[in-house]
């Protein structure tokens, strides 16, 4: 498997031969200026929930790739608002199988508002399975027990934690979701975009380490092949 940054939140997973983009946020982002949207390619969009800074990019990412996005029943019914009809509504819990890959929502603590201030569903999170492999990219969200869950229905070969604190995990926590995912192999988002959540990195790598786990912090625009 392949992912690449794209800054904040956003990034793509290349497995079995399908591009995953997820929570399309880059323009608005001045420390993604380099990445320039219209080089960027997709098979699906994933949208965890509807806060600006995981949707802006959607719909006009959606209209250039021809991506079908996956989100929630209320996010789907926005971007139909919007002329995007290439969607994929799920909610907490659902299991898809879209062919070459299948996605399980999973509980996030967060909270989801859209853009217009319309109300933007149950914010998830998404195990993805492949013949690749798998892997869990939890959204924002708080630590919370229901992570517990996420073994019983994949081994991971890595996952996806936010780690900038104030509006989800901080590190520390992020560490004891490791644990509860069953997964060493950590990418952290979510971090250094805004005042209110930039990190010490060296801190956070250090907490992994203690941890038994791996932090991997990428940089915008970097691939990592997994």
């Amino acid at each position: 498997m392949k992912f690449t940054y794209y800054g904040h939140s956003c990034f793509a997973v290349e497995t079995a031969g399908q591009r995953l983009l997820f929570d399309p946020f880059i323009t608005p982002n001045e420390l993604a200026k380099d990445i320039d949207i219209s080089d960027i390619k997709a098979d699906y969009i994933l949208v965890s929930h509807g806060h600006e800074d995981h949707i802006a990019n959607c719909v006009a990412l959606a209209d250039s790739t021809g991506a079908k996005v996956i989100c929630s029943w209320e996010i789907y019914a926005w971007l139909g608002d919007q002329g995007i009809t290439n969607a994929h509504p799920m909610n907490t819990g659902g299991k898809w199988d879209f062919g070459a890959f299948t996605v399980k929502c999973t509980v996030a603590q967060h909270s989801s508002g859209l853009p217009d201030g319309q109300y933007g569903g149950n914010p998830m999170g998404f195990i993805v399975t492949s013949k690749d492999g798998s892997f869990y990219y939890s959204g924002d969200t708080a630590l919370t027990l229901d992570m517990q869950l996420i073994p019983r229905w994949a081994k991971l070969d890595f996952a996806i934690l936010p780690i900038g604190d104030n509006f989800t995990m901080d590190y520390a926590d992020a560490t004891e979701a490791a644990k509860m995912i069953d997964c060493k192999n950590i990418i952290g988002v979510h971090f250094d975009t805004f005042g209110f959540i930039k990190i010490d990195h060296q801190k956070s790598v250090e907490a992994f380490e203690s941890a038994g786990c791996k932090l991997t912090l990428p940089v915008i625009g970097q691939t990592i092949h997994i």
